[in-house]
């Protein structure tokens, strides 16, 4: 393991598979994301001055620091909510490999629509 300041866990979270598909597909095709992991969640929340409860899907996107402000952008281009949920968790301690993985998956041009 090493540490690697750089390296982000961003989450984000959105109403459907297809949706969160489609914004996966395109955080992984604009290389502000070198994957992306969906997996579904109950989310309780105030909205508006009522609680609501919503199943959801979080999209957990690996990233670098330097991709945040794009992969915002993405988001906002992407996303159904009002409000998106983009929440940046630095990573403390990577694998090696894992890091290298990452860093090479997010260099070069992103992918032709």
């Amino acid at each position: 393991m090493q540490t690697n300041p750089d390296a982000l866990l961003v989450t984000i979270s959105i109403d459907t598979l297809a949706n969160a598909r489609r914004l996966a597909d395109a955080l992984v095709s604009e290389r502000v994301a070198a994957c992306v992991q969906i997996l579904p969640a109950t989310s309780v929340y105030r909205w508006q001055g009522a609680i609501e409860a919503a199943e959801e899907l979080i999209l957990t996107a690996k990233t670098r620091s330097g991709l945040l402000e794009s992969l915002e952008r993405v988001v906002a281009d992407h996303h159904t909510y009002d409000v998106p949920e983009i929440v940046a968790t630095p990573v403390v301690a990577i694998n090696r490999d894992y890091a290298d993985w990452l860093a090479s998956s997010l260099e070069g041009p992103a992918a032709a629509d």
